[in-house]
């Protein structure tokens, strides 16, 4: 890694999906600011994320995000030494709004761009609550487009130890949660709504993968209870919509915790951290610290501003890729589907511009 006993900033630039943020932080784990501007009252209205207008929002609002971020860092952007900006994976038309700011950004400002894998983003939230946390640890990531489960080698270096087939963990709770009639976001209103239902009333499947025991699936119990709710309406019953989130939410926490802690036993790891926008859910939380004061192993997670979609944990990401001695050119692009562990726009060390 790079051999420097300067403070470094990195300004931060997300807009992967339906929030526009930016973000200071300072040598990789201390948030000097973290402005995040929400749209889910704007898609709320159609159910989900609309990508256009979800564009179009970010269009409107990622310069004053970035400009708030640096007035409540209390540095301009000369002071500024590194610039990461979220480059794949997530909408292409949302990514390249931030992608093509970020650009702007540091060509006028003559300051190094590091493109940065979302989901390592999410994992790096981590290393800003958890200023003692250094890998190699396994970490689960669970989100509205991914579920992972990663083994975090060294800074910027993965192993992809399982994942989801199917639908991801986040994708399930926003279809469960639009069946049962609670709307979107999904999984914060079936978390909330779990409280206070019965997480026994119903027994839905917990789903094995075949050849792959660290693999996810979450289609099937999200069909079992779409066909519960239909055999239920047939036969002229109402569903209980806390005991059916409940119970849903029981059969995904059981399986995401269950398979982390088996791999976690398998690979001899005894740190453990959770990350992604699902990492909010108490019931997920709750479980996965149980489970790992139970066996020894030392639990992380983020707090709630950290799970969700920011900018800190990209500006942390770019650090610890900066520090490798990673930065990217000036082709740097939208990559929709970018698979993590390949890194984005690197330059193989030659120097921009």
């Amino acid at each position: 890694m790079t051999d420097t006993k300067k403070d470094i900033l990195v300004l931060g630039i997300e807009s992967s999906c339906d929030e526009t943020a930016a973000a200071v932080v300072k040598n990789g784990r201390e948030v000097l600011s973290n402005v995040i501007s929400s749209q889910i009252a704007l898609h709320t209205q159609f159910g989900g994320v609309v990508p256009e207008l979800a564009s179009r929002k970010h269009i409107e609002k990622i310069d004053q995000v970035i400009t708030e971020a640096l007035a409540q860092a209390g540095v301009t952007l000369e002071q500024i030494d590194v610039i990461g900006v979220t480059s794949g994976p997530g909408l292409v038309g949302a990514l390249l709004v931030g992608v093509a700011e970020g650009k702007a950004l540091a060509w006028a400002a003559r300051k190094p761009l590091v493109g940065v894998h979302h989901i390592e983003g999410h994992v790096c939230a981590n290393f800003i609550a958890h200023p003692d946390l250094e890998p190699p640890f396994l970490c689960l990531i669970v989100s509205g487009g991914h579920t992972h489960l990663v083994r975090m080698k060294d800074y910027g270096e993965f192993e992809i130890i399982g994942r989801a087939r199917d639908d991801a963990a986040g994708e399930a709770f926003d279809k469960v949660a639009r069946s049962i009639g609670l709307g979107y976001p999904g999984g914060p209103k079936v978390d909330r709504a779990a409280r206070d239902g019965d997480p026994h009333a119903y027994e839905f499947p917990r789903a094995d993968v075949e050849g792959a025991p660290y693999d996810f699936s979450f289609s099937g119990v999200k069909s079992a209870v779409l066909n519960e709710l239909n055999r239920l309406r047939m036969q002229g019953e109402e569903p209980v919509t806390a005991d059916v989130a409940a119970s849903f939410q029981k059969a995904v926490v059981d399986v995401l915790v269950d398979k982390t802690m088996a791999a976690a036993r398998d690979l001899g790891e005894k740190k453990v951290a959770l990350a992604g926008g699902v990492a909010a859910n108490s019931a997920l939380r709750a479980a996965m610290q149980e489970a790992c004061d139970r066996t020894g192993v030392t639990c992380y997670y983020p707090p709630l501003i950290l799970c969700t979609d920011n900018a800190a944990m990209i500006a942390s990401a770019g650090y610890y890729e900066w520090c490798k001695g990673r930065t990217s050119g000036w082709d740097l692009n939208a990559i929709p589907n970018l698979a993590l562990g390949k890194k984005v726009g690197e330059t193989g060390g030659r120097k921009q511009g």
